[in-house]
């Protein structure tokens, strides 16, 4: 077994990536103080042809050399947008049809492996702070939230992790 090069990869270019079809989901960043999880989130969202990436509040925004370090170039494939709070981005994600659902710990919770999307719907999932999750005022005016099952002593995962296995899973339900 070879490992292939990188110029066998057959990667897209940015302008074969922006007319691609997307998987429909949007990523919303609800005050994400790390750069370096802002950046890992865009590459995580181009790897997997997400539709955008809004980044919310706090959330730095490109350009930035902090984010570029881990997005690799991955903020100029992924569209994204800035707003002044996540439950703004929220609300106009409801208005367009998006189902919302917060990444958290919560009450009424459904498990990931135990979330079942329709093919093709438009979802959108919000990550939150580092320290303190996804704002209360947001959770509440979600559809719902998905809760990734842990089973270890510790209660919680580095965003960019959980945005990893999130984004992979609802890719793999999604297309059908």
């Amino acid at each position: 077994m070879r490992k292939l090069e990188n110029a066998e990869l057959d990667r897209k270019s940015v302008e074969e990536f922006r007319e691609s079809e997307k998987t429909p989901i949007i990523i919303v960043l609800d005050n994400v103080r790390s750069l370096h999880n802002v950046g890992s989130v865009f590459r995580t969202a181009d790897a997997f042809l997400v539709e955008a990436v809004y980044l919310c509040g706090i959330t730095g925004c490109p350009p930035n050399k902090e984010i570029q370090k881990t997005a690799l170039g991955a903020t100029e494939s992924v569209s994204w947008k800035h707003y002044p709070s996540a439950l703004d981005a929220v609300m106009e994600l409801k208005a367009a049809n998006y189902r919302l659902v917060a990444i958290e710990q919560a009450e009424h919770s459904v498990l990931l492996d135990e979330f079942v999307p329709k093919t093709k719907e438009k979802i959108a999932i919000v990550f939150g702070n580092e320290v303190k999750g996804v704002e209360q005022a947001v959770v509440s005016a979600c559809d719902g939230v998905i809760e990734i099952p842990q089973l270890g002593t510790k209660h919680s995962l580095n965003i960019s992790v959980s945005a990893g296995i999130v984004i992979w899973d609802l890719f793999c339900k999604l297309k059908g």
